[in-house]
């Protein structure tokens, strides 16, 4: 992996939230902007970036439905996870004062992230592609002191304008959780005091309750299941696949026998990954026991 260009791709504009995430995973490396999520996935697939920073689920949003669809086409792996609080920021031209503001840019979910503060201030939302398009858009525009952008710190630092206010988010917690994708699969030693996950792709066998004897193996050998979300594996609507993340390694025993039952039940069954818990999920009140 070592021999690959120093580049993680992400999709957006320089100062996006995906920007700001490759900064803070990996800051000795290149932050490569890519126009769609599968130019970022090609990437990594085609030799000319180490990694990708993808967008998989928000707290706010939910999930990010087209990942799901592009990564059955693709022979990436999950090399670990990032979690990003998203701290929306009102961002202006230099000069510019709050009382000055009339309306703001963004993007709508973020406006409607914004939209108790923004109702207080009394301004008019505008709807804009992306978060850091709309500050960049402000940047070419610096006498327009009545029009402000809501992104993140990173793209005012980017585009030379000042933070109004910060945390402007009408509430906190707000999160996305990135994975990080990579063309080598990596699997990591079994260490005692270290939680991994590892995630799982699959399609059902079309059999009465083959979805629960599926995922019994991991109910019956104590294995934690995290996340669980379904979609069309195909345009006639007749597969349906899953995304599955657990808390286990492969080599722990009672992951081998939960996998052979998966295996058992299930067709396509893909590993895409095990990687050890972001920080994230090791906060206190994060931590299931």
């Amino acid at each position: 992996m070592t021999d690959l260009p120093a580049i993680i791709a992400y999709q957006g504009v320089p100062g996006a939230y995906s920007h700001l995430s490759c900064r803070k995973a990996y800051p000795e490396l290149e932050a490569k902007a890519c126009h769609t999520f599968a130019d970022a996935m090609f990437m990594v697939d085609s030799g000319k970036a180490r990694f990708a920073m993808i967008p998989l689920e928000n707290s706010t949003a939910g999930r990010v439905e087209e990942i799901y669809r592009l990564m059955p086409q693709t022979k990436l792996h999950i090399v670990g996870e990032h979690f990003e609080p998203v701290n929306h920021c009102l961002l202006a031209p230099k000069g510019s004062k709050i009382s000055e503001i009339t309306a703001v840019s963004s993007h709508p979910q973020a406006l409607a992230q914004c939209y108790g503060n923004i109702a207080e201030l009394g301004i008019e939302p505008i709807a804009s592609l992306d978060t850091a398009g709309a500050a960049a858009d402000l940047s070419v525009n610096p006498n327009n002191k009545g029009l402000a952008a809501i992104a993140s710190s990173l793209a005012a630092e980017l585009y030379d304008l000042n933070i109004l206010r910060d945390n402007f988010q009408d509430k906190s917690g707000n999160t996305t959780r990135f994975m990080i994708l990579a063309r080598d699969s990596h699997m990591p030693e079994l260490k005692p005091d270290v939680r991994f996950m590892t995630s799982i792709m699959f399609t059902v066998r079309n059999i009465p309750a083959a979805l629960y004897k599926a995922l019994g193996g991991f109910s019956t050998n104590g294995v934690n299941m995290l996340k669980l979300e379904s979609y069309m594996a195909s345009d006639t609507m007749t597969a349906t696949s899953f995304h599955l993340d657990v808390e286990g390694h492969p080599y722990q025993e009672s992951m081998k026998y939960a996998l052979q039952e998966l295996d058992f039940f299930a067709k396509e069954v893909r590993i895409m990954g095990t990687y050890p818990w972001h920080p994230f999920r090791l906060r206190d009140d994060q931590i299931i026991e």
